[in-house]
């Protein structure tokens, strides 16, 4: 009996003295301070449900992502290539084929009817049509409204902004069946890309694993590393390296796309039927200057560009192969001396992908006196800086951080948007602007509207403790059109770019319409003449007059 106590009371005091023992090695040191480490998360974290203020955080419009993303169902399963939408047999034509006359002002309707590879009308909606009226003689172009009657029928609506010879090309981007596809892949699949992440030891020994924005989709058969944003509260994973530790994640790079698409899938999204020129369906039409008023292009607002301005659909048009803003009053900054008057004495924050940083390579380019720093970081990631020291001018770039597909990269160089504007003073010299979606179209729309919780937060942040500084936000432009990042998906994207973002006074740059009007050859990084016209803008609302 004596025995059995004396073994109780060893027990005791080994566990009281591991318990010390922990306690003195995990207990931090007042004076050092030590982040909190990454740790090994359960599977079922991300499947928790989301709190209520992240809804309640955004527009009413943005928390019902039904509403906000709605597209026209496809009927079928696809499987029959020959019933999906023809760029060659489909046709459009002039609603009114009896107007003689086209007249400044004025708008020209048509109706276009969608047909399958047999030539027989579709009875149901959901293709994805780009039309725009081109006045190449003028270099002139403004992109079309096309409304689904999701009957196989579109309404195809253009607004006669210049007097001069016009004619209207259609393309079909994808089919129906397609969009069905993509819708697919969007909504079920938790990615369609993923990533490595670089795991180094004290003694430089190396472990590679995956990486992404959801934990099924790190290959992981377990637990998982969790990384959390300090500001946004935003996720990163990856699977859990073999011997080293979570806490020793030091570079990041892109991995592999994943194959998730069938045969007949691949079948509906391959080139031969993918952005395809519809057969001419319209003559070329003489529009003609107002009776009234001897103008040869449409009256353009007089409101100088500020934030907080409706969006006109479309946002504008080219002439001479100018942007002419609908919203505002744009300027067109043709010379250098220009540029610099107005970015004279101002700190511009650009962040986001390389669509993003074509702005920045563009100022650089054109302004002799705007000098690179070599920071000596990963020039697809950044940062990025210019300077121009007589006038005082500073130009900053940087990648929006996870997810980013890139070359190798230090994680630490990886810093998310809503960091970089906790981090802002701001004031009336100070320009933030950032445009980001290209990323995001290879996860599910949720994915994306955390991101944007995050940054409209920060945001409103920022405003809130500087109102006179510019945000500006550039919507993602058109040119992937493959299952991992089509225009359909930038589409929604930019869709809830603006839901996000409209009820705040910050002002965007259309890109969409920007790269849409022109007959110029579609690539998700635009030629120089789209990105100059889309830095005016930006310019313009720096400098309103």
């Amino acid at each position: 009996m004596e025995q059995l106590k004396m073994i109780k009371m060893l027990a005791l005091g080994l566990a009281f003295l591991a318990l010390m023992v922990y306690v003195k090695l995990s207990w931090p040191d007042a004076t050092v301070y030590r982040p909190p480490r990454p740790y090994p998360a359960s599977k079922n974290t991300f499947r928790t449900t989301e709190p209520p203020s992240f809804w309640t955080s955004l527009p009413r419009e943005l928390a019902n992502l039904t509403s906000l993303l709605y597209w026209p169902r496809t009927p079928g399963d696809g499987k029959d290539l020959l019933a999906s939408t023809s760029p060659q047999t489909s046709t459009y034509y002039l609603r009114d084929p009896t107007q003689a006359t086209y007249v400044l002002g004025d708008q020209l309707e048509a109706t276009l009817v969608a047909r399958d590879h047999r030539g027989r009308p579709k009875t149901h909606g959901g293709d994805l049509f780009q039309a725009r009226l081109l006045g190449p003689e003028l270099r002139a172009g403004v992109p079309g409204d096309v409304k689904d009657l999701e009957n196989g029928t579109y309404l195809l609506t253009f607004p006669l902004l210049w007097a001069g010879r016009a004619r209207v090309q259609v393309r079909l981007i994808h089919s129906s069946e397609a969009v069905g596809v993509l819708r697919r892949i969007w909504r079920e699949n938790r990615a369609t890309v993923n990533f490595r992440g670089y795991f180094r030891g004290l003694k430089g020994m190396e472990e590679v694993t995956i990486c992404n924005v959801d934990p099924h989709a790190t290959g992981a058969k377990g637990s998982t590393c969790q990384y959390r944003d300090e500001v946004s509260g935003e996720l990163w994973f990856c699977a859990v390296p073999p011997t080293l530790p979570c806490s020793s994640l030091v570079g990041h790079s892109s991995g592999s796309y994943l194959k998730v698409t069938t045969r007949q899938e691949d079948q509906l999204l391959a080139w031969n039927v993918t952005d395809k020129l519809l057969p001419e369906g319209i003559s070329p039409i003489l529009i003609r200057p107002s009776a009234t008023e001897n103008i040869s292009v449409a009256l353009l607002p007089q409101q100088p560009c500020h934030p907080g301005l409706p969006s006109p659909k479309p946002s504008g048009f080219y002439y001479q192969n100018k942007w002419q803003s609908l919203a505002c009053s744009a300027r067109s900054f043709s010379s250098v001396d220009s540029i610099l008057s107005c970015l004279a004495g101002h700190v511009i924050h650009m962040m986001g992908d390389s669509t993003m940083r074509q702005w920045w390579e563009y100022l650089r380019d054109t302004v002799p006196s705007l000098k690179p720093i070599n920071l000596h970081s990963t020039y697809q990631v950044g940062p990025l800086m210019a300077v121009e020291t007589a006038r005082g001018i500073v130009l900053h770039w940087r990648a929006h951080g996870w997810p980013l597909r890139s070359s190798r990269t230090p994680v630490a160089s990886l810093h998310s948007v809503a960091k970089e504007l906790d981090g802002l003073a701001g004031g009336p010299r100070v320009v933030v602007v950032f445009g980001l979606g290209a990323h995001f179209t290879t996860f599910p729309p949720s994915i994306f509207v955390r991101r944007l919780v995050g940054i409209r937060e920060a945001v409103m942040a920022l405003l809130a403790r500087e109102p006179h500084t510019l945000v500006v936000i550039k919507l993602a432009n058109t040119g992937y059109k493959s299952v991992y990042g089509s225009d359909w998906f930038t589409l929604q994207v930019n869709r809830l770019l603006r839901a996000a973002f409209n009820d705040l006074p910050v002002a965007f740059v259309d890109a969409w319409d920007m790269t849409s009007s022109l007959a110029v050859p579609d690539n998700i990084h635009p030629k120089r003449l789209i990105v100059q016209n889309e830095v005016a803008v930006l310019l313009s609302f720096i400098c309103p007059s």
